[in-house]
């Protein structure tokens, strides 16, 4: 039941205040995950750059421009900010959690909306838009995977990842930033951006809500970019009944090619959109749209939108393919509305009739929710949801399960994920339905699995790391090489995280450091301190004269090394020795042993470390007298060395 986390994250907490728990989604900048705030107990978005991207002072630059940018704004329709900072060497921005899904999601749930759910998504996009432009930021990454649409109903904007304030115009330096489906001629040609250039992705994105396709097409990049740059956005009445010939008009004010004839900023597009949107209420909104004339200008429409018309773009789906324009094809003229009085009349019949219809299914679908709520709510058709406790401490879990109606059993199991003692899943999973009754296992996490640690003392390193892999651990560093008798890169010493040496098991993924060797201290005996100094440098070792000492020897010759004299052990490349220097064999006077009896004279050469010799028989010798030495009494000479005496016999 073990599961590899998608990156080593998982588990941290940053700055001691934010627990990791799972990761939501990936971008281009930046990783964003699920953590618990510890300190308010609430969860939250955690958006972390990518590693790589974190050396770089330009990307880093950027996503702290972001937090600012966020920061500066409070707005419902905005996704809030609460905190930014840098932990584990990572760059992280603390944000709100919205269990949601994206624009894009629910567009390719439906393909395309409705007038009414576009008109709503709308509003709330332009609401947020508007408080961004409102305190001179530029969002310029407006695109539907940046409109959430949360679970509770709240429609957010968010990921102004791209976004930096503005006082003019902004450029976007030497790259186009964004996505290419919404750049506004004035990025693709110019590389300029204000607020004018949001206004022009929102119409596309409006566009593509209601047709379910973007304007523009191709197999490259380039080729979209050239479109935007060069062609005008079709009305989307040309592929979708949704679309009446007011969003026409909003969506063609909005993508027109030049900045100029756009809506200034999100506050004026806003206006109008909400004069379309409150039409069917008979909000008397006199919110005037301009209209594309027939050479394609926008110029002022010049009534007030009737009721009819209202109510048609309010997106009611009972009546909206008899009040909206009918797709034509490219090229056609649509034809020219009925008047607004015989529209307002139209649409009065419309709602009597389908109030009446309303009315009678209303008492059929009473009665029938009654029974079905109590059959699926207390009757035997009753079930609940398994509820998601993973990460939750093993009693709270319980009580969470056991709130559901459900029997709770537990276990054991490892997990990567969660640590001991926390709830890891539950079997059925969250989110499967069961009867009420259910016996729900809960698994408590014993932390990661322990698995037997291989022989890695003796491999080469990189068998020891392909070993490591092998055995589902993690390979750490190499946090030192020492000198040994065993060749260079020899595995001498693994270690585990706290830094003490492995026992038999180890969690799985858990780092393994290694300890190796940098092959045999080098053999310098017998060299001249300038020979070994050579030598020893080789190895990254450095001679000391501090800790050099000279000595006697008698087998290595005067200034040559007679060993190393290590400052640590074990020694390491980079550490210092000294050298012991030979001063040549040790010299000592000869004795001056004139005038004694013969025998008295080698006894006492021999006392002093000499080999005495004599021409003078064993027979003769009580009777001879030394008379001196060769070497002579008083010169220095190495022990050992042979000392003939001389003499005279007296009968």
């Amino acid at each position: 039941m073990t599961s590899v986390p998608s990156d080593p994250l998982i588990g941290q907490t940053l700055d001691g205040r934010y627990a990791i728990r799972s990761r939501i989604a990936r971008g281009g900048m930046a990783m964003v995950y699920l953590a618990t705030d510890l300190r308010l107990e609430r969860r939250v978005a955690v958006k972390v750059m990518h590693e790589h991207l974190a050396e770089d002072a330009n990307f880093t630059r950027r996503f702290e421009q972001e937090a600012r940018s966020a920061a500066r704004l409070s707005h419902p329709n905005l996704v809030n900010v609460f905190d930014q900072g840098h932990d584990l060497g990572r760059t992280y921005l603390v944000m709100e959690y919205l269990p949601s899904i994206t624009l894009r999601e629910l567009l390719k749930q439906q393909r395309r909306l409705t007038a009414e759910q576009s008109l709503e998504i709308g509003e709330a996009v332009l609401s947020g838009l508007a408080a961004a432009h409102g305190a001179g930021i530029v969002h310029r990454d407006l695109k539907p995977e940046n409109v959430m649409l949360a679970d509770d109903g709240r429609i957010k904007l968010g990921d102004f990842g791209l976004a930096r304030a503005v006082s003019a115009n902004t450029t976007t330096g030497q790259a186009l930033l964004g996505t290419i489906a919404y750049l506004s001629p004035e990025l693709v040609t110019r590389g300029v951006a204000d607020a004018r250039s949001d206004i022009y992705a929102f119409g596309i994105m409006l566009y593509e809500m209601l047709t379910g396709a973007q304007p523009f097409v191709g197999e490259q990049p380039m080729q979209i970019a050239y479109q935007h740059a060069h062609s005008d956005v079709p009305a989307p009445s040309l592929q979708s009944a949704e679309a009446s010939p007011a969003l026409d008009s909003l969506v063609l004010w909005m993508t027109r090619r030049e900045p100029d004839e756009r809506p200034r900023d999100a506050g004026e597009a806003l206006e109008s959109l909400r004069g379309i949107a409150g039409a069917e209420a008979g909000s008397g909104s006199t919110r005037v749209l301009p209209r594309i004339a027939d050479e394609g200008a926008p110029t002022p429409a010049t009534s007030v939108l009737d009721p009819a018309q209202r109510w048609a773009l309010a997106g009611n789906a009972d009546d909206a393919a008899t009040t909206v324009a009918p797709a034509v094809e490219p090229g056609v003229e649509p034809a020219r509305a009925p008047a607004p009085i015989d529209r307002a009349a139209d649409a009065g019949r419309a709602r009597r009739r389908r109030g009446r219809i309303i009315a009678g299914f209303a008492v059929l679908l009473i009665a029938t929710a009654g029974a079905l709520g109590w059959w699926f709510g207390q009757g035997p058709g009753s079930q609940v949801t398994v509820p998601d406790v993973a990460g939750q401490e093993i009693a709270a879990a319980q009580a969470a399960l056991e709130e559901h109606a459900l029997v709770v059993t537990l276990a054991e199991c490892s997990s990567l994920e969660y640590p001991a003692g926390q709830a890891a899943e539950t079997e059925p999973a969250s989110g499967s339905r069961v009867d009420r009754g259910t016996a729900v296992q809960l698994c408590q996490s014993t932390g990661p699995q322990l698995l037997p640690v291989p022989t890695l003392v003796g491999l080469s390193l990189d068998e020891a790391r392909a070993l490591i892999e092998d055995q589902r651990f993690t390979v750490g560093e190499v946090l030192e090489q020492r000198f040994s008798d065993d060749e260079a890169d020899t595995v001498l010493a693994a270690l585990g995280a706290n830094g003490d040496a492995l026992g038999d098991t180890y969690p799985e993924l858990g780092t393994i450091d290694l300890i190796t060797s940098a092959g045999p201290v080098p053999d310098v005996a017998g060299l001249t301190a300038d020979e070994a100094t050579a030598r020893l440098a080789d190895s990254s070792l450095t001679v000391d004269p501090a800790v050099g000492a000279e000595s006697y020897s008698a087998d290595v010759p005067q200034g040559s090394v007679i060993s190393l004299l290590p400052q640590t052990d074990p020694m390491r490349p980079g550490d210092s020795v000294g050298l012991e220097i030979s001063l040549g064999p040790e010299l000592f006077p000869v004795p001056d042993v004139s005038d004694l009896p013969l025998q008295e004279a080698m006894d006492a050469l021999s006392a002093a470390g000499f080999t005495p010799t004599t021409l003078v028989p064993d027979a003769l010798r009580s009777f001879a007298k030394a008379t001196g030495t060769d070497p002579a009494a008083g010169e220095k000479v190495a022990a050992g060395t042979e000392i003939r005496i001389r003499s005279t016999i007296s009968l």
